[in-house]
C-alpha cells in the first residue's frame, strides 16, 4: 500500500487531499509545515511526499533538501499556487519527481501518484 504525505500550511488543501487519496484507498498522513512533516519521517516511512512551496518558516524547498538527504527514495510532488517555470525548474534540479500548481486539478493529482506508484513499483522490482 503506497504511503502517502501532505505537506501544507492551508488546512483546507490538507483535507481536500487527504480525503481524495484515501478514497482511492492510499494511506494518508498530513503535516502543517517542514519541522512537522521532517519529524514525522523520523517515525514514519513513506512512499510519496506532496510538498507545498510556500509555507511559513521553512518553505518548501528547504524541506525538499532535508529529504533528499535524508530520505531520497521518497518521490516528492511539489504543489504550488505561486506557480513559475523557474520554481518548478529549480524544485526538478532539487530532485522533485513532479510539480503541480494550485488549485490542483483532482485528475492531475491521481495521475501523479499513479506515475509515482507505478516508479515505485518498478524500482522494488529491480
Amino acid at each position: 500500500m503506497t504511503r502517502i504525505l501532505i505537506v501544507d500550511d492551508e488546512p483546507g488543501i490538507r483535507d481536500s487531499l487527504k480525503g481524495i487519496l484515501a478514497r482511492q484507498k492510499f494511506t494518508v498522513f498530513t503535516a502543517e509545515n517542514g519541522p512537522a512533516a521532517l519529524a514525522l519521517l523520523e517515525r514514519e516511512a513513506m512512499d510519496v511526499m506532496f510538498l507545498d512551496i510556500k509555507m511559513p518558516g521553512m518553505d518548501g524547498l528547504e524541506v525538499l533538501d532535508k529529504v533528499r538527504e535524508k530520505h531520497p527514495d521518497l518521490l516528492t510532488i511539489m504543489i504550488s499556487a505561486h506557480g513559475s517555470f523557474e520554481t518548478g525548474h529549480e524544485a526538478s534540479k532539487k530532485g522533485a519527481y513532479d510539480c503541480l500548481e494550485k488549485p490542483l486539478d483532482l485528475d492531475r493529482v491521481l495521475t501523479a501518484v499513479k506515475r509515482a506508484a507505478e516508479h515505485l513499483d518498478l524500482r522494488r522490482e529491480n
